[in-house]
């Protein structure tokens, strides 16, 4: 039976989550867990930004080539375009998952991503998933074929019985993703096209793309290429999607379309390290605290008293003891100075 296939799948990839294993070595074993029950040519699970699903890390099931137009027009697709089970759309179903085929013959037909992008490349079938768990999207993903039958209901029933397995297990990659080895210099300032192509850059700029480069080929220029469009898309013109440099330390990217100059649709970037703030708010969201649990926390890491914070929330002294006492739980310490150290360290 497929359901006791998935059972099983799951099980694999929450025991690869809990190796400690990075998001990009996640997917690819994942990945070949998947591949044992729904035979696909080639496939593409990136990591997201909860807030923004802004794409952080792309891990490929095999290189397929892609070119820096290849990846303009995907990111262009994907945030700002009209196309059909568009990541952003799934991630807000109840069943967050869906080929190509499910959409309305005309949308299929007319869609951008199957005719410029998947078909030139031969792959006529994808399946695509968003990774959801507690209303929170962590990754997303697609599995392609070339030819031959579509993706039946029973694999597509089978890759969504993974979806939450895959969130949380994105999110525990994340947490032990957490430490850094060298503090990010910046600010580092690139000029992005229309498209998110590299126009200009700093000095620190060229020497920091240099290293991500070197660590990751390819990784820093999706990316770039998402937050732009999703900046373009955005009404206000701006965006930002947190990930990690080649020193694995958090940096905060910042697209902000330019409104003068000789191109108005110039985007500057900056690069700059996460703040507290930017890195507590994405751990907290990984251990899976609520709203409440959260301002709570927020106020503990600015240093604020039991009384201060039931003041600030206009909430109990005791109230406060427990949400405390569930979010040492969820992150494993036992004390306000463990939590600020697990989450700031």
């Amino acid at each position: 039976m497929w359901e006791e296939r998935a059972e099983r799948a799951r099980r694999e990839i929450a025991t690869l989550a809990a190796g400690g294993l990075g998001l990009a070595e996640l997917y690819a074993a994942a990945l070949a867990v998947v591949q044992r029950e729904v035979p696909f040519e080639q496939g593409c699970w990136a990591g997201v930004d909860p807030e923004s699903l802004v794409m952080t890390s792309v891990t490929n099931w095999r290189d397929w080539g892609v070119t820096e137009e290849y990846a303009a027009r995907f990111a262009e697709t994907e945030y700002a375009g009209q196309e059909p089970h568009r990541f952003a759309e799934l991630s807000l179903r109840p069943r967050p998952i869906a080929r190509i085929s499910d959409a309305p013959y005309r949308d299929v037909t007319g869609s951008v991503r199957v005719n410029e992008i998947l078909k030139p490349l031969g792959l006529e079938h994808e399946l695509r998933a968003a990774f959801r768990v507690d209303q929170a999207c962590w990754g997303v993903g697609s599995i392609f074929r070339e030819s031959g039958p579509d993706f039946s209901d029973r694999e597509v029933d089978f890759l969504a019985a993974l979806t939450a397995t895959l969130a949380a297990a994105s999110r525990i990659a994340v947490r032990s993703e957490h430490a850094g080895r060298q503090a990010t210099a910046g600010p580092v300032i690139v000029i992005a096209g229309l498209h998110g192509g590299l126009k200009a850059a700093t000095a620190a700029a060229a020497t920091w793309l240099a290293e991500v480069e070197d660590a990751e080929p390819g990784r820093f220029s999706m990316t770039l290429h998402s937050v732009v469009a999703h900046a373009h898309a955005s009404g206000s013109g701006t965006a930002r999607a947190r990930m990690r440099d080649a020193g694995n330390n958090w940096v905060v990217l910042q697209a902000s379309r330019l409104i003068t100059g000789d191109d108005p649709e110039q985007m500057v970037v900056t690069v700059e390290p996460a703040t507290t703030f930017d890195l507590a708010t994405l751990l907290l969201a990984a251990y899976g605290v609520t709203a409440r649990e959260r301002e709570v926390c927020l106020e503990v890491l600015s240093g604020s008293s039991t009384a201060d914070i039931a003041r600030h929330l206009f909430i109990s002294p005791h109230t406060v003891h427990d949400h405390l006492k569930s979010l040492f739980g969820k992150v494993g310490v036992g004390s306000r100075g463990e939590l600020v150290a697990r989450l700031v360290a």
